[in-house]
């Protein structure tokens, strides 16, 4: 009787341990967004082979993913700065790997971006050769699922050649719904051919091949400028690397001794778009002592508020967050290069 007692508290006392620990440890189906990291550009980016040596920096800044346990989901509830998602919003169909991979896709595409636009703005020669379009995923019900591969880069579709991805879709909205296409594509810098049918697509109820895309550009200047974001992935870095390789190959010192943080896509033409998780990333750059943070001012369109009623900017997202963590930062919005461009050479 005693050597029961005693082996029930053993098993007791180890089932107790087991669930604690599947508490802290147990990987669930939901991830965490959380304030990542603000890293100087300068690290990344060569200009005739040099880094940037100037004082001050400019800073890129991330979100930071990680794959929620029953405790870090249950501590971050009620936290302004982290945010929980199914796996199925974040990541769709993708494993792991190709969510990676698919970032690293958009970072390529967007350091080819600033560099068109570092050098318009510099009135500095470049070229720009268009590859194609990036398979970025691939829906479920789309003809070319297991012909198409995420990385994969189309660059015709029936023997049409497009300059962008623009002209891409439009191409293939014009086409027949019951219409089968013919795209060449290239793969591990093999070209291949692949045959299908168009879909219907739940989002725009119009017809198309079912894949998602970004352009793949390879832009090129003079002097010559390499921009290696390593492990770093996602469009929202472009804003910050147009201005470190502007500021190089003008050789203007826009930094003038500040930390200077930011985030927003960039366009060739020097637009700037909105991105997601600007909460997360104004307190990584205050937490580096930035003094200044460049958010983008998206226009808020009725089509916008069509389809989401509570939408907001990221301008005023990102001011909601300063006033949150009360930092000294000054969040400056802006539509464009050229304003940021204005705003550090006035300031």
């Amino acid at each position: 009787m005693k050597f029961n007692k005693t082996r029930n508290k053993i098993f007791g006392g180890v089932f107790i341990f087991i669930i604690v620990l599947a508490f802290f440890t147990f990987p669930t189906k939901y991830y965490l967004e959380v304030p990542g990291s603000a890293e100087s550009t300068s690290q990344y980016v060569k200009v005739d082979g040099k880094h940037d040596k100037k004082k001050g920096d400019f800073l890129l800044t991330t979100v930071g993913i990680m794959q929620g346990t029953p405790f870090t989901l249950l501590r971050s509830l009620g936290d302004d700065f982290e945010t929980i998602y199914p796996r199925e919003e974040l990541m769709g169909n993708e494993t792991d790997q190709q969510y990676m991979q698919v970032q690293q896709y958009y970072m390529r595409s967007a350091t080819n971006n600033a560099v068109q636009a570092a050098y318009s703005a510099a009135d500095k020669p470049f070229t720009k050769k268009y590859l194609g379009v990036y398979v970025m995923d691939i829906l479920s019900n789309s003809a070319f699922k297991g012909k198409l591969k995420v990385g994969d880069t189309i660059s015709s579709i029936n023997g049409y050649k497009f300059k962008n991805s623009n002209q891409f879709i439009k191409y293939v909205r014009k086409q027949d719904k019951h219409s089968t296409v013919k795209i060449n594509f290239t793969r591990d810098g093999k070209k291949k051919t692949a045959s299908g049918k168009l879909v219907k697509l739940a989002s725009t109820k119009r017809f198309g091949l079912g894949i998602t895309l970004t352009d793949n550009t390879e832009a090129k200047g003079m002097p010559p400028t390499k921009i290696d974001a390593g492990d770093i992935g996602g469009p929202s870095a472009g804003l910050m690397f147009t201005l470190q390789v502007y500021s190089q190959i003008t050789n203007k010192n826009l930094k003038k001794d500040r930390i200077i943080a930011g985030t927003g896509t960039i366009s060739p033409d020097g637009t700037v778009g909105p991105i997601g998780g600007i909460e997360k990333k104004v307190y990584a750059a205050s937490s580096e002592g930035a003094t200044v943070f460049f958010a983008p001012d998206d226009p808020v369109t009725k089509e916008i508020k069509k389809y989401d009623p509570n939408y907001v900017n990221n301008y005023h997202l990102a001011k909601r967050a300063a006033k949150k963590i009360n930092t000294k930062m000054k969040i400056v919005p802006v539509k464009s290069l050229n304003e940021a461009i204005k705003y550090l050479e006035k300031n």
